[in-house]
C-alpha cells in the first residue's frame, strides 16, 4: 500500500499566477487595494498572491477573477494566436481545491470563447460551499464516471454516467458528490467565466 495522497496546491506555479494577476490588475488601472476591496480579500492577501508567496484558495481565485472581469483559467494560461492548439494530457493545467475534494484540468486552450474542463469530485465533496453564480454563460456538464448531483436554484438533479445537463451560469449552482466513489465529469462553458 502506498502512502496516502495529500492535496496539492491549488495551482501549480504561484509565481506565474501572481505575475498574471498583477499584470491584469495594472492593465485595468487598479491598485492592489482596489483589487482587494473588489475581491473581498485583505490587501495583504492580494500582495502575497501577486508576489507568489501564497497558495490562494480556489474561492480566493474566483473572487480575484471576478474582480478582474477575467475567466478564472485565463489567469493560468498564455495567449496564443496559433490556429490549432494541442493540449497534451501531461501538460494540462490543474487546479485543486485547498482541501483536496475537487480538481479541474483545463482541456481547452485559454483565451477562447469555449472553455472545457475535466473535473473530479471526491466522495462527500462539493464544488463550492454554497451555490455559486457568475456572469451569463452557458454550461453543459457530462458525467463520465459515477453519480453527480447538480444543484441549481435549490433543485437537486442526479446525473449518472452518460447523463448531461445544460444550464445558464447566472443561476446559482454547484456540483456535489453524495456517493462513496470519485465522480469524473466534463464541463463546457461558453463564454468562459470565473
Amino acid at each position: 500500500m502506498g502512502r496516502p495522497e495529500t492535496p496539492g496546491p491549488v495551482c501549480q506555479n504561484s509565481d506565474v499566477l501572481g505575475e498574471r494577476i498583477r499584470n491584469r490588475r495594472q492593465e485595468l488601472g487598479l491598485t492592489a487595494q482596489q483589487l482587494a476591496k473588489a475581491a473581498e480579500l485583505s490587501p495583504a492577501q492580494v500582495s502575497q498572491i501577486e508576489r507568489g508567496n501564497s497558495d490562494p484558495s480556489l474561492e480566493a481565485l474566483r473572487r480575484i477573477a471576478r474582480a478582474l472581469a477575467t475567466p478564472l483559467f485565463d489567469l493560468f494560461s498564455e495567449r496564443s494566436e496559433q490556429p490549432v492548439r494541442v493540449i497534451r494530457e501531461a501538460d494540462r493545467m490543474i487546479i485543486r481545491s485547498p482541501h483536496g475534494g475537487l480538481s479541474y484540468s483545463r482541456v481547452s486552450p485559454g483565451s477562447g470563447q469555449l472553455e472545457v474542463l475535466a473535473g473530479e469530485l471526491e466522495p462527500g465533496a462539493a464544488s463550492s460551499d454554497a451555490l455559486w453564480s457568475h456572469p451569463p454563460s452557458e454550461e453543459c456538464v457530462l458525467v463520465s464516471v459515477g453519480t453527480l448531483t447538480l444543484e441549481v436554484d435549490g433543485d437537486a438533479i442526479e446525473l449518472r454516467a452518460g447523463d448531461s445537463a445544460y444550464f445558464e451560469s447566472a443561476h446559482p449552482h454547484r456540483f456535489v458528490n453524495h456517493t462513496d466513489a470519485t465522480v469524473s465529469f466534463t464541463i463546457s462553458v461558453t463564454p468562459p467565466s470565473y
